[in-house]
């Protein structure tokens, strides 16, 4: 970075994006801003500037995971404050997006959240988006500001690829049919079969795999996914696989959310190895499954998209390599 970029570009860290935005700023070679959050006894937030941001170019990082609606509110009141600061333009850098999942009207009289949410974070001054695989792309048509979405898989990618030999003979494995272009573009990638599960859900939490429409005997199957939650899903993915014939099964996913039964049902399950990104903010004990679990960093990928969003270049440029985001 040069000087006038040290001067103009400021990157400010919620309390859910404090350790990202510290990598962020160490490779973009770049103090983090001086500014932080302060919650009074009633629970009530209120952000200050401890420097001037007249006329910059401002980027708050904060992710809305647990405690969603705590950190979902912290980052308005950081847009507002910058608002009011009069920062020439502001992006909110939300690396998880809460609330994602409530996309759209799947019954009667039900909100659509997500896009309540954009509301919010228009409204409150901010005028731009960085995001880090969407549950549902269409959710960057929620939003009335321009919204950069970009995918961690070349973090992922890289790291399998690096391992690659540990494997042996690979199937890609797409645990619900949802999922398929995401585990086929892995499957390219690494120049192995796809095989594909039948999954019903039955509510949140309840999850019933019927089929699996392809074959992995033999084979360390890799699955691919936006995100764990209750761990549901991958977890009954992982056994029917082993059941058909499957020597190791090992998952990857952008968003470790881990709520519920999740640690319980992964230390149970048959997975080897669960590859997630620190988009998160770990709410309870991971030591149950510290020995499957490992964590990758996106603050790079994110740091070089703040690059080029300041310099105005493609950020599509950054994916063109055979991995990119989910359309």
């Amino acid at each position: 970075m040069t000087a006038t970029d040290r001067e103009h570009l400021k990157i400010f860290a919620g309390t859910a994006g404090k350790d990202i935005a510290e990598s962020m700023c160490e490779h973009l070679d770049l103090p983090l801003g001086a500014g932080g959050a302060v919650r009074f006894p009633d629970g009530e937030i209120i952000v200050k500037l401890d420097e001037d941001v007249r006329g910059r170019d401002c980027y708050i990082v904060q992710s809305t995971c647990g405690p969603v609606n705590e950190n979902l509110m912290e980052l308005l009141i950081w847009i507002d404050c910058l608002r009011r600061a009069s920062a020439r333009r502001i992006t909110a850098v939300i690396p998880y997006f809460g609330y994602a999942r409530q996309d759209r009207k799947d019954e009667g009289r039900v909100p659509i959240t997500a896009k309540l949410v954009a509301n919010l974070i228009t409204a409150a001054g901010a005028t731009r988006v960085l995001s880090l695989d969407l549950h549902a792309a269409q959710i960057q048509g929620f939003f009335d500001i321009p919204v950069d979405h970009l995918s961690a898989a070349p973090v992922i990618a890289e790291y399998v690829l690096e391992h690659k030999d540990e494997f042996g003979p690979l199937a890609v494995v797409s645990p619900d049919v949802g999922n398929v272009k995401v585990a086929n573009m892995y499957a390219d990638l690494l120049g192995c079969d796809l095989a594909i599960i039948d999954k019903r859900r039955r509510s949140a939490d309840d999850v019933t795999l019927k089929n699996l429409i392809g074959d992995v005997e033999g084979c360390t199957v890799l699955m691919f996914d936006d995100l764990i939650s209750t761990a549901g899903t991958i977890c009954e993915a992982a056994k029917l696989v082993m059941e058909r014939g499957a020597t190791d099964v090992m998952a990857c996913a952008t968003h470790g959310v881990f709520v519920g039964m999740a640690i319980d049902r992964i230390a149970e399950s048959p997975l080897s190895r669960l590859v997630v990104t620190d988009t998160i903010v770990p709410q309870g004990d991971r030591s149950k499954i510290s020995d499957k679990l490992v964590e990758l960093s996106v603050a790079r990928l994110l740091g070089e998209a703040i690059h080029r969003i300041h310099h105005d270049q493609s950020i599509s440029a950054m994916f063109r390599t055979g991995v990119g985001t989910k359309r």
